[in-house]
């Protein structure tokens, strides 16, 4: 449908004891009554919260009298590498269901193997946890902040297993339980269909603050799912109401470009957010929630668009990877890393939509969408490793970029372009180039939305699982049915997403009264960022002046023209009347021997967007009406 009728209903202030925690319970779902001999149990508990540690016993019964293989997971939904959490595991105790005392034997880094017990294995465990993001463990004396392959072991085998988990927060604590996991009657017990739901369910014990709205999706506006934001925070508390009142502003234009909600398992979609100053930056994406966290503050207007711009991209992932998500990462697998050649469309048509939306939705400013806009495209023109590697190939490097760490230095600077920002410049010369060749009539939201009903809308009969991934292939086809040209999708796919071109024509963003052109015509650059002063401690580029003249990584920058070099201010100085192509004598330094060479100056490559009317030109009302078509809100 193009309108939506979508309502506010409610906004809730107050604590809602019980259900503040949890949607309405899923009957199907919810267990109240004892477990039978094929759930595995958990309890979670915070005995000594300030030494950045928690404690998890887990029972696993009806295992027959096979050895029991259990695990600490490798890796995390929404991360592609691998992230070893067995590391922080303190110390592992396995007893029988008579509580004899079992031997454990550690076969792996992230096994361990326990025999002879008596068909029932209770392991209990603690473990360190210090790192507030969308990946790891935080614990502290105010929350505990659970990424659930970070905190859970399971065993093999028992991958279908109904689960159930108990938390204990720190006695006398006033932590209440924000998560997506199913509510029972109890306030702190919840469960989990099986382990695929378990893990994709992160968990905030805290004493947070909590709004909830509903939005409905319905023509007949009936009721719609309930969202819950759920903030552990250190601004001014009368932050938290415009804050909220921001990302109720997100979900509303949302869902405008699928038409509907995706079918949330209980019926809710929670925001946890953690903004202390102790957080790292991260945000992930999960089936009914996301993880948002980050040292920055609410209450500061700028720092709190850019948490928004997290928000609203997560969001999207509700429909776009959550549902709608490609079959090389269907199922989630947890003891290695992740490999896919979709994540240009997964992750960099996300980014697209998060910013789009920001901007329909009224939060972020069309100065600061196209500032966006233009500096992706300024990167994805300018870096080398476009060369090198397709946007497929590049979402093939995740697991060496994605939060992975090593100690051996990468040439990525140079052989690399994040599938964030070339997927975004895709979905961005897609949606105006659909626009254009149809006169406005397709566009990238039918794209999209063509895709859920296809293959993103149906629920699995398993809850966690998607019942019908895309391939590559599938891809392909649908954007030659929406476009109405299996040519059209062909090439499009052939040159900017298999290939290694750059769609970025001006033509398309003149249509919307925009102008696409350097950033600063005619001058010159040594075509590396300059910013951090002489030291090229982050490389340099390949076919940049620099690296024509034959300056490398770490080399010192000492005199250009024969002037002295102490900073980037000096560089800036010296080319300021300096023409690109003119050569220019430079000293620099490597490992104490100090080199002489000549560098060829190079017009500076970066690229932006502003509107006609910054240039004192008023667009024509065609013009407009292209830009309030794409850029508007669609409600």
């Amino acid at each position: 449908m193009s309108r939506l009728a979508i309502r506010v209903t409610a906004r809730a202030v107050s604590c809602l004891c019980l259900l503040l925690v949890a949607a309405e319970p899923n009957r199907a779902q919810t267990r109240t009554g004892a477990d039978d001999e094929s759930t595995v149990v958990y309890r979670v508990s915070v005995p000594s919260p300030q030494h950045r540690w928690l404690q998890v016993e887990v029972v696993f019964p009806g295992l027959g009298f096979e050895p029991l293989q259990a695990r600490m997971s490798s890796a995390s939904p929404g991360r592609y590498a691998r992230h070893e959490f067995a590391k922080n595991i303190i110390d592992v105790h396995a007893f029988g269901r008579d509580g004899r005392a079992l031997v454990i034997e550690r076969s792996g880094a992230e096994v361990w193997k326990i025999a002879g017990h008596d068909g029932t294995v209770r392991l209990r465990y603690r473990l360190f946890g210090d790192r507030v993001d969308g990946t790891y463990l935080g614990v502290d004396s105010t929350h505990a902040h659970m990424n659930m392959p970070a905190t859970m072991m399971w065993a093999d085998g028992l991958e279908d297993r109904p689960v159930r988990v108990t938390f204990d927060p720190p006695a006398g604590a006033r932590w209440r339980v924000a998560t997506q996991l199913v509510p029972t009657a109890e306030s702190m017990v919840f469960t989990a269909a099986n382990l695929q739901y378990l893990m994709d369910s992160p968990t905030e014990l805290s004493d947070f603050d909590l709004r909830t709205f509903t939005v409905s999706d319905r023509e007949d506006g009936g009721p719609g799912p309930t969202f819950r934001v759920a903030i552990h925070h250190d601004s001014a508390p009368e932050s938290v109401e415009p804050f909220v009142a921001s990302v109720e502003a997100i979900v509303r234009e949302m869902v405008t470009v699928f038409g509907e909600f995706p079918s949330f398992d209980t019926g809710t979609y929670t925001f946890i957010a953690d903004y202390l100053r102790a957080a790292s930056g991260d945000a992930m994406e999960h089936r009914n929630s996301t993880f948002l966290t980050a040292a920055g503050r609410i209450d500061t207007p700028d720092q709190r668009v850019g948490l928004l711009q997290s928000a609203a991209h997560e969001f999207f992932h509700a429909w776009n990877v959550e549902r709608l998500r490609p079959r090389s990462l269907e199922p989630f697998d947890f003891t290695d890393a992740n490999v896919s050649g979709d994540l240009w469309f997964a992750e960099g048509f996300t980014n697209y939509y998060g910013k789009l939306v920001m901007l329909r939705a009224g939060v972020a400013n069309l100065d600061r969408t196209l500032s966006a806009f233009g500096g992706a495209l300024s990167t994805v023109i300018s870096r080398p490793g476009r060369r090198l590697n397709s946007a497929t190939e590049m979402s093939r490097m995740a697991p060496f970029v994605d939060a992975a760490t090593a100690i051996d230095r990468t040439n990525f600077e140079n052989t690399f372009v994040s599938y964030y920002t070339w997927g975004e410049v895709i979905a961005l010369a897609l949606d105006l180039t659909l626009r254009d060749r149809s006169d406005g009539a397709i566009t990238l939201d039918d794209y999209m939305r063509m895709l859920w009903v296809r293959f993103g809308r149906a629920a699995s009969p398993r809850p966690g699982y998607v019942e019908r991934p895309y391939s590559p292939a599938d891809l392909r086809a649908i954007l030659a049915e929406v476009a109405g040209s299996r040519d059209f999708a062909d090439d499009f796919f052939d040159r900017y997403i298999e290939g290694r071109e750059v769609a970025h024509d001006r033509r398309l963003f003149a249509r919307a009264g925009l102008i696409l052109e350097r950033v600063t015509p005619g001058r010159p650059s040594l075509g590396v960022d300059s910013r951090s002063g002489p030291l090229m401690a982050e490389g340099v580029p390949y076919g940049s002046a620099l690296y024509e003249a034959g300056v490398a990584r770490a080399d010192t920058l000492k005199t250009l023209n024969g002037q002295t070099i102490r900073s980037a201010a000096d560089i800036a100085g010296i080319l300021a009347d300096k023409s690109p192509g003119e050569r220019l004598p430079l000293v620099f330094e490597r490992r104490g021997e100090l080199l002489e060479t000549t560098v060829t100056l190079q017009e500076d490559q970066r690229v932006g967007l502003r509107t006609l009317e910054s240039t004192g030109v008023e667009p024509s009302p065609a013009q407009l009406a292209f830009r309030e078509a794409w850029l508007g809100t669609q409600q």
